[in-house]
């Protein structure tokens, strides 16, 4: 992907995202159990990402690239699960402005600290004045949005 192309993408990413929580919420009051459409929901992924890999097979890692891989690096689809799950069964309670509001202000402010501290082998990003007044900013929007 080019370089002109990675903004836009997170863009169209984090619009899809807000998409995908109502269409989860739907799945959700449909199905009834929340297991079952989480499920569904993960299955379609898998299927979507297995055809993909089975299209574009190559690179495929060495076994030094698995040897040195953190313990931790499998578990981030299941802490996206977590996401999907709150989306799930959330996003019809509290609203679709008010449910993406937290879920970007909480990521905005875990990755501040994932930045900072360079926790999970990010290169570190110091916390500035500027960095931290714009997640205020954002704590402030989400209060704004979720109150009114």
């Amino acid at each position: 992907m080019t370089a002109g192309w990675i903004i836009p993408f997170i863009i169209l990413g984090g619009a899809l995202q807000t998409c995908g929580a109502a269409m989860n919420g739907q799945l959700y009051k449909h199905m009834i159990n929340p297991w079952l459409a989480s499920a569904i929901s993960f299955a379609l992924i898998t299927l979507f990402f297995i055809g993909a890999f089975l299209i574009m097979p190559n690179p495929l890692p060495t076994t030094k690239d698995i040897a040195t891989m953190p313990w931790w690096a499998v578990v981030g689809g299941l802490v996206g699960a977590v996401q999907v799950y709150a989306g799930l069964t959330l996003v019809n309670r509290v609203g679709a402005g008010t449910f993406i509001g937290f879920t970007v202000t909480a990521a905005l402010i875990m990755s501040l600290l994932i930045d900072h501290f360079g926790w999970l082998r990010v290169d570190a990003h110091p916390i500035t004045v500027w960095r931290a007044l714009g997640g205020a900013f954002l704590v402030l929007g989400v209060v704004l949005v979720a109150k009114f």
